[in-house]
Order: C-alpha cells, then structure tokens, then sequence
C-alpha cells in the first residue's frame, strides 16, 4: 500500500517516519524542503499536491488549520486534482467540525471517502508512535486506515461519523490546555509561598492532582524548558475552533473563554512560538515569582 503524507512539521515528521519503519511506501510533501529532504534520504518519495492525489491510494493530511487543509486538497493542482474513486483521505489535523464534513462532502462527489482524525499526544507521542487518535468516518474507511493507526498510534477509536473525530479534539483540547492552565497556576503559588515546585510536583503527582499532563508540563515548567512540542500558535488556533463550534451551538464555555484571553496576552508578549507549558509566564507576571525547581530524579 502506498500512502501519501502532507505535513512534515513537529508532529508529521516523526509519524512518517514511522510509516516508513513499518514498511509503507510513503510520498511526502511540505513546503519545508529540509524536512522533505530528511524522509527522502530515510526511503520516502517527494511529490506534489496532486501527484500524491494520483500515485496514493490513501492520502494523509497533518497540517496546522482546516483553512490549509482545504487549500492542499482543493486548491490549484490539489490534491483533489489526482483523485479517483475509491481513495481515502484521512485528516490527522486539528480542525473544526464543519471543515471536515466540507471536506468529506467535496470528496465524495467525486467518490473518495474521507476520515477526520487528530491526534493527541504531542510530539514525544509522534515520535515514539504512540498517539491516540480520534476518527471521525465510516466503518469501512476507518478499517482501511488501521495499518497506518498501528503505525503511528497507541489508540484509535472510530467515535462516529465524520465530524466526530474533530469534536473529540476540541473536547480533548479544553482538558489538556486547562490542566497544563491549572497547573501552572498551582506551580507559581508554590513558587510564591517559598516551596520547590519540583518537590511539590512529586509530592502530588501519585494522588487525585497526578496526570499525564502533570507529569509532561510540570518538570519542563521547573527547568525552565518552552522548547515546544505544542506551541502555544496552534493550541491558540484550537481553543478559537473549540469557542467558534460551542457558539454555534449554544454552549457557555466560561473557562475556556478565559483560556483563550489568557492566550492572548501570551501572544502580545510574544510567546507564540513557545510550548503550553508557557501558560505559566502569564501566571508568574501577576504573581511578580519566576517558577524554578530542582532537579527530577
């Protein structure tokens, strides 16, 4: 089977690395040549928008909005312009609902099926291949993809028809960017009262406080560490998706709403680029306390 993969950022290039470790003929594009570069040399094959479309029998898409995914598959020499019944497109970005079930509409005129399917994990989860990925399609499509979930993923759920995959990352996206929120704030209070965050961390961590988030964000917030593995950019545009969906649909989402102003600010300050776990330096200027822990053991 060949697969086409669109997308080489922080996420995309450890999954079609991947693909390619489990004996997948890829083609990968972006608009980054070193990273296509870096995949050719590790067995891939470089090819455009719609050349993908034609040689692919599925084609999968990790891009950093719904408004550039609809560019790459429907755009001028898209990837839509090499289609032909019976391929699958599967979009592993983050997107609202909307967007995936245009893009789903659009393909099935001309027969191609379409799965949403973001995933979650970051980038130590794209490299390591164990994402979980939240699907959104038929039940056919989404047993074709089941090779390529196995390649890149720990877990991979078909939630329901296309659309719900995309729902299930705006929900996923509320918890993980409200903990890493809280976490912060719990961090710069510690800081404040004269307490090691550090310790505090592992003092919490094995009771009701401790979760995945904890353990990723609270030794990177210590040490100082905003290399990012989710930049603030991108969950800035997913908080937006996920505030856009519940107006649409009469949801109060008062929290998130904070979220995202808090967001804000760290953009104005010039934080974009940096990883969530930056959330802390809007805590920390209110506070007037910088969070600096000891080392983890």
């Amino acid at each position: 089977m060949k697969i086409g993969l669109i997308g080489l950022g922080i996420m995309g290039r450890p999954m079609a690395h991947n693909l390619l470790r489990a004996g997948f003929a890829l083609m990968v594009n972006d608009t980054q040549q070193a990273a296509v570069d870096e995949l050719v040399a590790a067995g891939a094959q470089a090819g455009g928008y719609a050349e993908i479309g034609a040689d692919c029998e599925i084609v999968l898409t990790m891009l950093p909005s719904g408004e550039i995914v609809q560019q790459v598959l429907f755009g001028e020499q898209g990837v839509a312009c090499g289609l032909r019944a019976g391929q699958l497109v599967c979009d592993l970005s983050s997107v609202t609902p909307t967007q995936s079930r245009d893009c789903a509409a659009r393909l099935a005129e001309i027969g191609v099926g379409f799965v949403d399917a973001p995933v979650s994990g970051g980038e130590p989860g794209a490299v390591a291949g164990t994402l979980a990925i939240m699907c959104g399609g038929s039940e056919a499509d989404f047993a074709r993809l089941e090779p390529c979930f196995a390649a890149i993923g720990a877990s991979w759920e078909l939630i329901g028809p296309v659309g719900s995959g995309s729902v299930t990352k705006l929900a996923n996206q509320i918890m993980v960017n409200l903990n890493i929120a809280a976490v912060s704030e719990a961090l710069v209070l510690a800081a404040k009262a004269g307490v090691d965050p550090m310790k505090v961390y592992k003092a919490v961590r094995g009771g009701l406080a401790g979760s995945a988030v904890l353990d990723a964000k609270a030794p990177m917030i210590c040490a100082r560490n905003f290399a990012p593995g989710g930049k603030i950019s991108i969950n800035h545009k997913d908080i937006r998706n996920v505030l856009d969906t519940a107006h649409q649909l009469d949801v109060p989402l008062p929290f998130t709403a904070q979220l995202f102003e808090l967001q804000q600010a760290l953009k104005v300050a010039g934080h974009l680029g940096e990883d969530h776990c930056a959330y802390v330096k809007y805590f920390e200027a209110l506070a007037g306390v910088e969070v600096v822990g000891g080392e983890e053991t």
